[in-house]
């Protein structure tokens, strides 16, 4: 796959999501696409992700834009539903409302205890029947995991639990919460696959028991299949908060996989109050299909921050060169 820079750069286009509530403390979601041979891409790393750390989103893009589709198992993917860290209640219940037919809800925890219950309380009181997963973002100690994960099963999920996602922020401390708590639940790990140096060298044993997998920080559909084929676990496939464009690529990696035992995160662009194309969620599925940006005006960003991108694109080329 040989690709030039100003390929890139010829057909880029940044632009700003705004998003319905708050999300990783933000109100909007800036990020770049390009056209390649084979479509639509994007380099979406957060702004304040360094040169290096970017490396595998950009790589991830030109995968996408220039490189191969694998081979497809399915043709629908099963969705989770996401809820942001939001004490509102009317804003939780508009939430769960965008996600038609979803039997599982993912729900941000791990600022207050009580604030966590209360808002798992709510979505149960609004879909009973759903499966719940909780992502505290590694900010729990072992200790406030354990009792913090002892009051929220016991208070508010019950079996329904589905897995906590990313409790602490260590293998090691993974192992040791394992070691510690005395219910049976399974966790999922995101933050210590994909911020690893060799994702490919982590010894998992005894830390995790799912296998978070987002495209565009690993680097790419390809080198995703290829760390879920080494450590054989299973899996789930999230967004990183893309625009309708990334989450195609993780619609494909989700499609690819060869047993999908789990709903996916790809629903996120439901948090969007603005996207620049739109993949509908029927029953609680999201149909594998690539999509076109449409009204990129309302969201194009200021010359300012589209020039912020250039540069940083270039900048983070000349990095993976």
């Amino acid at each position: 796959m040989k690709v030039e820079l100003e390929e890139i750069l010829s057909t880029l286009h940044v632009i700003s999501l705004p998003l319905r509530t708050k999300f990783r403390g933000l109100d909007y979601r800036e990020t770049a696409i390009f056209r390649g041979p084979q479509g639509w891409a994007e380099f979406a790393p957060f702004v304040e992700y360094d040169d290096t750390e970017c490396v595998p989103w950009l790589a991830s893009a030109l995968e996408a834009g220039f490189g191969s589709t694998p081979a497809s198992h399915r043709s629908e993917i099963p969705i989770n539903g996401t809820i942001p860290a939001t004490d509102s209640k009317a804003e939780i219940v508009e939430l769960v409302g965008l996600y038609p037919g979803a039997e599982v809800f993912k729900i941000k925890v791990g600022t207050r205890l009580t604030s966590d219950i209360a808002r798992i309380a709510i979505v149960r009181s609004l879909v009973p029947k759903a499966k719940i997963r909780i992502d505290v973002n590694g900010a729990w100690s072992v200790a406030d995991a354990v009792t913090h994960l002892r009051a929220i099963y016991g208070e508010a999920t019950g079996s329904a639990l589905e897995y906590v996602e990313q409790p602490v922020g260590t293998l090691n401390e993974l192992r040791d919460l394992k070691e510690k708590i005395s219910i049976d639940i399974k966790i999922a790990g995101d933050e210590v696959i994909r911020k690893a140096k060799d994702p490919f060298a982590l010894d998992l044993d005894g830390a995790i028991d799912i296998l978070m997998l987002k495209v565009a920080p690993l680097g790419g559909v390809a080198r995703s299949l290829d760390i879920a084929a080494h450590h054989k676990l299973p899996v789930v496939v999230s967004s990183a908060l893309e625009s309708a464009i990334g989450i195609s690529h993780g619609l494909r990696l989700a499609a690819a996989i060869p047993e999908l035992d789990y709903a996916c995160g790809l629903a996120t662009g439901s948090l969007f109050s603005s996207d620049i194309a739109a993949h509908r969620i029927h029953n609680g599925m999201i149909r594998v299909e690539s999509c076109q940006p449409q009204n990129m005006d309302g969201v194009a960003v200021s010359a300012e921050r589209s020039e912020w991108w250039r540069e940083r694109i270039k900048r983070v080329w000349q990095v993976m060169m």
